[in-house]
């Protein structure tokens, strides 16, 4: 039976079907997705999980594929990075049960710190890698993925981008094959990476690679279309769809369906057959370099650009000199910033962080709206856990001079991702460095995901949860503090005094976030136009229930949620209930 299904969903559906027994991620965007979709299957069939970050659901994969089953665990590009230490070990172990990672990049960086492609940690892990096109390959390539690992003896990378895991097309559904687990037989030589073993292993690897190369002159997931001979296209995943909609018969495509390793024969005999050849793919010149060391001179990122996302139009500028006709609506159309929801307990935490002008070492979450306007409260962004780490360095390098003046922003889920290990750093090598951990219960921006310190796991199950000030104050930080970052007033004073004090201390500034379905909201406020004074100190929240409609403050209705901050701002008692 065919179903529409978004690119995520299908390879969820590609997974139950290939018989896996164990998926383990953390959520990223755009693959959050997969491991939703596969937990709304039997867990006694197929057991899912939110592990605390990326290198760990990475080893919970590696450890099920050692016992035998087959195992999964998906991330976006970043959480590759926190993954890689195993996966480049685990390339040289091979598997026992199937190993998929699912890695999806973000062209364009619609909710991304960086444009990295991913295609560069599966050459450098050597290992092979997969890039469907549209969902229904999602699903198939998937199994397929399953097959070349147990016969390679390899883990396997899918590659997914932001357009194909969130684009929906059609998709198969076919019944689950069970793979029995064999018996375990222990097996140091193959898993017990010193040395001696490890290098006898590398071997092995290059080996392999050779074979996936023979392999994929042959193998379904590389195909050519001959159509007009004029024009020649090597692509793969999604960017072959905007050319084949750009170019449509009017040039003949190679579809690489495996994007490494690549084949060779097949590519060369396919540029003697057309005239002129382009490479298209989105990030990086992968396959166009591939190409010129087989001696083929493509026409890549000479035309196309390294930077964002391709489109149909795009291409057939490029390489057709046709420009579609669009309407430009030139400087008519609003700017839609992302900001904070009505409500989010983080605001208040920064306007008070901008006013007291204090350096803001920031993190990754939707905290890390503070940096826009109005409150422009954050000074750096990195990585995962990098601004309690960040702070430490950054009061290191003043010497001391900025403790007072300097602090950490994280959050839970956050924290524990990376941030507990920055803070151990903090107490160990002794900087008396302030840092704040904006506690609002769940995974707030890849979609209300359960963590480690909420007591719920991807099922909603009770679950043991984190004692945050527990495990702080075992590591070595003395002062913990709880706040309610609702109460201006009590935020203010406590950063003031764990900013003042000589010694590392931690402010948990404890709300739920105000879009989960449990939290009970009060009613909306209004404002009293005679009594609006037009000062616009409301404004300064930059809440987005709030604007100036006739020089006089508003309150949209629909969007309050009753939290109180735009009352604590107003010195004329204009806003009310």
């Amino acid at each position: 039976m065919a179903k529409l299904m978004l690119g995520n969903q299908a390879v969820a559906r590609g997974l139950y079907e290939a018989g896996v027994t164990v998926v383990s991620s953390y959520p990223g965007t755009p693959s959050t997705e997969i491991t939703e979709f596969a937990s709304t299957y039997p867990e006694d069939v197929m057991h899912t999980e939110w592990a605390p970050n990326e290198k760990v659901a990475c080893e919970t994969a590696v450890g099920a594929s050692i016992a035998g089953a087959r195992s999964f665990t998906a991330m976006k590009h970043v959480g590759l990075n926190v993954a890689a230490d195993p996966l480049f070990t685990a390339s040289y172990t091979g598997v026992t049960g199937g190993m998929v990672i699912a890695v999806a990049d973000d062209q364009g960086m619609h909710s991304s710190q960086n444009e990295q492609d991913s295609r560069h940690y599966a050459m450098a892990a050597k290992v092979p890698m997969l890039e469907p096109s549209d969902s229904g390959e999602c699903k198939e390539f998937t199994k397929i993925a399953y097959d070349i690992s147990e016969k390679f003896d390899t883990p396997v990378i899918l590659r997914l981008s932001t357009r194909v895991s969130h684009s929906q097309s059609k998709v198969e559904e076919c019944d689950r094959v069970e793979k029995a687990l064999p018996e375990y037989q222990r097996n140091v030589a193959k898993y017990v990476m010193m040395p001696a073993y490890a290098k006898a292993k590398h071997v092995v690897v290059e080996q392999r690679t050779a074979d996936l190369i023979k392999y994929a002159e042959e193998c379904p997931l590389n195909t050519i279309e001959m159509n007009d001979t004029k024009i020649g296209v090597i692509t793969a995943g999604i960017a072959y769809q905007y050319a084949k909609e750009a170019l449509g018969e009017n040039a003949s495509y190679l579809k690489l369906g495996m994007v490494y390793p690549m084949p060779e024969k097949l590519i060369k005999d396919f540029a003697a057959k057309v005239d002129k050849l382009y490479v298209i793919e989105e990030l990086d010149d992968f396959i166009e370099t591939h190409c010129r060391k087989l001696g083929l001179d493509p026409i890549g990122k000479s035309l196309f650009t390294l930077i964002g996302e391709y489109s149909q139009t795009y291409l057939k500028e490029k390489i057709l000199g046709e420009k579609n006709e669009c309407v430009d609506f030139g400087e008519n159309v609003p700017v839609r910033p992302p900001v904070m929801c009505a409500g989010c307990p983080h605001r208040g935490v920064f306007y008070i962080l901008k006013k007291l002008g204090v350096m803001v070492s920031g993190d990754i979450g939707c905290y890390t709206l503070g940096a826009a306007a109005p409150l422009q409260a954050m000074d750096s962004t990195v990585c995962m856990g990098a601004s309690i780490s960040g702070l430490h360095g950054f009061n290191k390098g003043r010497k001391g001079g900025y403790e007072d003046k300097a602090v950490a922003v994280i959050g839970d889920s956050t924290f524990i991702h990376s941030g507990i290990t920055g803070l151990i750093n903090i107490a160990y090598n002794r900087s008396n460095s302030t840092v704040i951990i904006l506690d609002n219960s769940i995974t707030g921006m890849t979609g209300h995901q359960n963590n480690p310190a909420n007591g719920k796991n991807i099922h909603g199950d009770p679950a043991s949860a984190v004692d945050l000030e527990s495990l702080i104050k075992s590591i070595g930080i003395n002062r913990v503090t709880v706040v309610d970052p609702g109460d201006l007033a009590q935020v203010e004073n406590v950063i003031k005094a764990e900013l003042a004090a000589d010694e590392p201390s931690v402010i948990i500034t404890r709300k739920p976030c105000a879009l989960l379905k449990s939290v009970k909201h009060k009613p909306p406020f209004k404002v009293d136009a005679d009594k609006c004074k037009s000062c616009k100190a409301c404004m300064k929240i930059g809440c987005p229930a709030i604007s100036m409609t006739s020089g006089k403050a508003k309150i949209d209705t629909t969007l309050c949620v009753g939290c109180n901050l735009c009352v604590q701002m107003c010195k004329f008692g204009a806003i009310e209930e």
